[in-house]
């Protein structure tokens, strides 16, 4: 299969994905080239501009929010499809920001690799859709904050929930929740860097504006 305006490119942290995504692409015919996080993805761009991009949302140096809007904020790369991932940001609010910073498609994962296929067939095929004009700067942190505000939220009740279960579990049981419950805090933490990031830059805008 011959894509005329380039490869895809895949954007995860979380290696085990990233290898499921390219392998299933890579045996589809699709040139692939993949990146760990937003700020990778931005250099390979820069590079070789790709046909579509495919991201997760929730990962370390840049997310999916923000490389997307880095994305449709740039002339040179806003025609540029884009195909949200998360296991996270499922919530309808969470959707709904993803489309108006310029998501085409919204795949929770797990992700079935049917559908995954059939839509970057029929973004790659069909007429491209419109794109909305680029959030100003200041509309899209506050609702950046938003998302990561409630995101924080449910984690910590999701910490706190599996903490507690953990002190009734026999020991045989407790391994596969730990694991759970070390992934969840590094998930928390990664969302409170990006918040910290957040709050520094609306002070700024704030200042800024007297």
């Amino acid at each position: 299969m011959n894509i005329p305006h380039g490869p895809l490119l895949v954007v995860e942290d979380v290696p085990n994905v990233l290898e499921l995504l390219e392998v299933t692409l890579r045996f589809k015919g699709y040139p692939v080239l993949t990146a760990r996080n937003g700020q990778e993805a931005l250099d390979a761009i820069k590079k070789e501009p790709p046909a579509l991009v495919i991201t997760d949302i929730l990962m370390p140096k840049m997310d999916g929010y923000a490389l997307a809007h880095r994305l449709r904020s740039d002339p040179q790369t806003r025609h540029i499809p884009l195909i949200f991932l998360s296991a996270t940001y499922v919530t309808p609010e969470d959707k709904q920001f993803a489309i108006s910073i310029g998501a085409v498609r919204f795949i929770e994962k797990p992700i079935d690799t049917e559908e995954f296929l059939l839509t970057v067939a029929e973004l790659l095929t069909q007429e491209p859709e419109p794109v909305p004009e680029p959030l100003g700067e200041r509309e899209f942190y506050t609702g950046y904050r938003e998302r990561l505000e409630h995101k924080l939220r449910h984690k910590n009740t999701q910490i706190a929930r599996t903490e507690r279960l953990l002190e009734t579990l026999p020991s045989s049981q407790r391994p596969a929740f730990e694991a759970l419950l070390q992934q969840a805090r590094n998930d928390r933490d990664e969302i409170q860097a990006e918040l910290n990031q957040i709050y520094q830059i609306l002070d700024e805008y704030k200042r800024s504006k007297g």
